[in-house]
């Protein structure tokens, strides 16, 4: 597949529609790996995943089922109980982070942008290997530290669910490229 086939069938898949089948530790490897090449500036590689799986799904989705019962203001029952079993319909789970430059070699937003980058390598990695993704960014993802520890400078940008799927993607077709770009 070329890689503008890739990118055009990337897909956010979300862990309702994950089947049951578990991705090996290798692939993950394979995964990680193509994250760890993402562009960076200054050569930071700002990107940190904490991978979630097993045991720890079922205490992650306490703790952010717990977290939306804490921060929302329009508390939903079924809402709470979706959030409770999402993580088990992943096979792993990442928590996208990113660890700030001790130096401030480089404006955040730089840091920001990289971290992006590697989730989107991972993202298409998993893509051309049937492997469904979902990056999540709840309203309480500043609050991760209460979930794992994170190191001095770092902090979580998002959840990121895997899951194999039985490629049940939404069709996307992108607006024209001509009414985003403007010659000067």
């Amino acid at each position: 597949m070329s890689i503008q086939d890739l990118i055009k069938k990337r897909r956010s898949i979300t862990p309702e529609q994950f089947n049951t089948k578990k991705i090996d530790d290798k692939t993950i490897d394979i995964l990680l790996e193509s994250a760890n090449w993402a562009p960076t500036h200054k050569k930071t590689e700002p990107w940190r995943f904490k991978i979630v799986t097993g045991n720890s799904k079922i205490k992650f989705g306490e703790f952010i089922a717990k977290k939306y019962k804490q921060n929302t203001t329009k508390f939903s029952e079924y809402k709470f109980k979706k959030l409770l079993e999402k993580p088990n319909k992943a096979s792993h789970i990442l928590l996208i982070c990113m660890q700030r430059d001790q130096n401030e070699s480089v404006p955040e937003w730089e840091e920001v942008a990289a971290v992006s980058m590697a989730v989107q390598n991972l993202w298409l990695t998993a893509t051309d290997l049937n492997i469904g993704g979902y990056w999540s960014s709840p309203s309480f993802i500043n609050q991760m530290n209460e979930f794992t520890e994170l190191n001095l400078g770092e902090k979580c940008l998002g959840i990121f669910y895997l899951g194999y799927h039985d490629n049940n993607a939404n069709e996307r077709i992108p607006g024209s490229i001509k009414n985003k770009v403007k010659s000067i």
